[in-house]
């Protein structure tokens, strides 16, 4: 049956050696294809394999792709009754010419060799010839990190011939943007890859002249969710747990003290590991902005409660030296004394001054008594008001509680505020 048919093996038809079938001894393959006409068309195609990482602190990225050439040298044309290509690994590369592409602005690269060099060499009985291999490099990218982590990243892969000007060698996108395959499987833990596509221009060197420069240009749009898991929902909640301080008594020291405390620490430490794995690059990130306004929002808190207890102890250290002053009212306790006013009858006089109606007291020794406490407390009244009388623009000020309470309202509608202008000039 003609399905079980094998095919003749060539290796038993032909006795001779390859490279007497491809005349390799009879040509000098140090020389490119027409050395001493126009330049040579070498056409180029990528298969992107894998993108394997990005680094934002060495600002370069690692890919791994499949780089074919494709060109014509008639030295290596060969006569075929069947037209089939021939094709070979790595060792006949060695002894025929192939274009020197390299990666510009490569830091790392390699030829994957397990378990051979991953090289192919396909030749056509016309001369044509196929140059295939698998390549991982690591390039250089140029990041911008002015909105990290709010950012996208373009980065380029560039391939030019090291030694052939554009007057010798003449690399070209073979098929244009349709030269630039990947694999729909690719994806990264930080990045979407929005797109990839393909360019081309000169590149001029003053000491050697101008060459062809071919680009694969991919871009990367960062994964918000991981930050904002990691960087800003913990800072949001550590500002929101400074407010909390509003909300207990100010006499409470250890308590206030030691949550303001616990927050500007909590925001250093978010702060130092946000840095820990950026490069040390001299303007502000997006993420620097809102941590640092965080952070003021947290230490605005503990210099809340620091206004809070100074004014509460000057307020404090007025009263006792009122009470100092007016302490002695003819053996009635201060603080009677100064409820009494101009409104209260006898009976509440007498009762306040610690007599009642059964006391058998002469008439007009009690309403001696009377007129003294009346005046006592018209003094004292009089005088807490000219004591105040200076400070009419500083009673919000002085009143503790109402520096919390205002503060309950400010430090929110603040930082709410902020996120609003934020998030729409980042996003």
């Amino acid at each position: 049956s003609h399905i079980f048919r094998k095919n003749r093996d060539m290796t038993k038809a032909w006795k001779g050696k390859t490279e007497q079938l491809l005349r390799v001894d009879e040509h000098d393959f140090t020389m490119r294809p027409a050395f001493g006409g126009p330049a040579i068309p070498v056409g180029v195609d990528v298969q992107v394999e894998s993108l394997d990482s990005i680094s934002e602190v060495d600002m370069d990225f690692t890919m791994t792709l499949y780089l074919r050439h494709y060109w014509k040298d008639e030295r290596l044309s060969f006569p075929s009754t069947n037209n089939k290509s021939m094709t070979f690994d790595g060792r006949l590369v060695k002894k025929i010419w192939v274009p020197d592409v390299f990666f510009v602005h490569s830091k790392r690269s390699f030829i994957h060799d397990t378990t051979t060099d991953n090289i192919m060499l396909r030749v056509f009985p016309d001369g044509h010839v196929l140059y295939s291999m698998r390549v991982t490099v690591t390039a250089m990218c140029n990041m911008d990190f002015s909105c990290f982590p709010l950012d996208s990243q373009t980065c380029s892969l560039e391939l030019e011939s090291y030694a052939y000007t554009d007057e010798d060698l003449m690399l070209y996108w073979k098929n244009g943007n349709e030269s630039l395959k990947t694999d729909e499987k690719i994806s990264l833990s930080q990045f979407l890859i929005q797109k990839f596509h393909t360019t081309s221009r000169l590149a001029f060197y003053s000491s050697t002249g101008w060459y062809n420069r071919l680009y694969i240009n991919f871009t990367l749009r960062r994964h918000i969710f991981f930050f904002l898991l990691q960087t800003y929902f913990p800072a949001t909640l550590m500002v929101m747990l400074s407010w909390v301080s509003f909300w207990i008594d100010h006499r409470a020291v250890p308590a206030r003290v030691s949550l303001g405390i616990t927050t500007v620490l909590t925001m250093s430490t978010i702060i130092t590991g946000v840095n820990a794995s950026m490069p040390r690059v001299s303007y502000i990130k997006a993420v620097d902005i809102y941590l640092w306004v965080s952070f003021v929002f947290v230490f605005l808190s503990v210099l809340e409660y620091a206004a809070v207890n100074y004014l509460t102890t000057v307020q404090e250290r007025k009263e006792r030296k009122l009470q100092k002053r007016f302490s002695c009212t003819c053996g009635i306790p201060h603080s009677k004394t100064m409820m009494l006013d101009g409104n209260y009858s006898e009976s509440d006089a007498n009762s306040l001054a610690g007599y009642t109606r059964n006391q058998t007291v002469p008439e007009e020794e009690k309403q001696e008594k009377i007129v003294v406490h009346l005046a006592m407390s018209n003094e004292s009244n009089s005088s807490r008001k000219r004591g105040l009388k200076g400070h009419v623009g500083l009673r919000i000020i002085q009143n503790t509680h109402a520096i919390d309470k205002y503060s309950r309202l400010i430090f929110p509608g603040t930082y709410i505020f902020f996120n609003l202008i934020y998030w729409s000039v980042f996003s």
